[in-house]
């Protein structure tokens, strides 16, 4: 098992899964801190990273497009407190934190988990009853319905059309917007048939948000669902029409099976080796304290 224990959060690999927890330090954002502990499978990771800088780095998790309901909700786009999958890592831990990427980088080349997109979620969504209040509005979701109520700051010609409640089946995707510099941000429902290109001040399917605190909270809702809607790079409908085969014509025959890759037990087993060594060294120079180099040495012998 590694861990790396720090103020922004505790980072531990298993070698099945990483269990993110953020920290209780005033520098962690409110989504996380809201959205909890979180446990991304190894199958849901395209790569892990370590940044150096002069008085804290940062580790950082990349995972499989598709994989994840809140990265697919805000596209990416959540700032770096709010981020749970960034951990700031002070100096003194540098070390430890190169050693949870190794150790992660390991069990990924050795599972042979490819680092593509996916087709179906890997990782469950917030759970429901969901309410956030930001922006022009409240936004409610229990699972099936998606409701929003309009407060005393919201557009007339939006707010005389009265509390929206939208059924999920009706919802064809969701998408968060974040508030940048003068632009205003947004949390908005597609709604099938009803395509709009309005800004979310008029959009009566939409909550206009202004980069305030609870501004992030509404990524949570985007995410839960998100989680509940068709995957987006699942084949519907449509796509199966367009990739229909044709059948007046015979199938081409199969193309051979590509040979096995040869063993690589040698090869693992030498990696092992250099990284007792490189943990011993680690350990000696203080930079592993007692407990991690046992913990780390045992990890690494189970494995030979």
């Amino acid at each position: 098992m590694a861990e790396i224990i720090q103020r922004d959060g505790t980072w531990t690999f298993d070698g099945d899964a990483l269990r993110l927890t953020p920290g209780r330090d005033k520098s962690v954002g409110l989504l996380r801190r809201t959205l909890g502990e979180l446990v991304v499978p190894l199958g849901a990771l395209a790569g892990i990273s370590f940044e150096h800088g002069k008085k804290s780095g940062r580790l950082r998790l990349r995972l499989r497009d598709g994989a994840d309901p809140l990265l697919l909700a805000t596209g990416g786009r959540l700032t770096e407190p709010h981020d749970p999958y960034q951990l700031v890592v002070d100096s003194d831990r540098y070390g430890v934190a190169e050693y949870f990427v190794d150790e992660v980088r390991n069990a990924l080349l050795l599972d042979e988990v490819p680092s593509g997109p996916v087709d179906s979620l890997l990782l469950p969504g917030p759970s429901v009853l969901l309410s956030v209040s930001a922006g022009d509005g409240t936004v409610s979701f229990d699972g099936e319905r998606v409701r929003l109520e309009w407060n005393w700051k919201t557009e007339d010609a939006k707010a005389a059309a009265g509390t929206r409640t939208l059924a999920l089946e009706d919802i064809a995707s969701v998408e968060w917007q974040p508030a940048a510099g003068l632009e205003n941000g947004h949390l908005r429902f597609h709604v099938r048939g009803a395509a709009t290109k309005a800004p979310a001040k008029y959009d009566p399917n939409a909550v206009e948000l202004w980069g305030f605190k609870k501004d992030p909270l509404m990524a949570l809702v985007a995410a839960a669902v998100q989680a509940r809607l068709p995957h987006p790079k699942a084949a519907g409908p449509a796509h199966s029409l367009q990739k229909a085969p044709d059948t007046s014509a015979p199938a081409p025959a199969d193309p051979p099976p590509p040979a096995p890759a040869p063993a690589r037990a040698e090869d693992d087993h030498d990696a092992l080796l250099r990284r007792l060594r490189e943990l011993g060294e680690l350990h000696r120079s203080g930079v592993l304290t007692d407990e991690e180099f046992s913990l780390a040495k045992q990890a690494i012998l189970k494995r030979m």
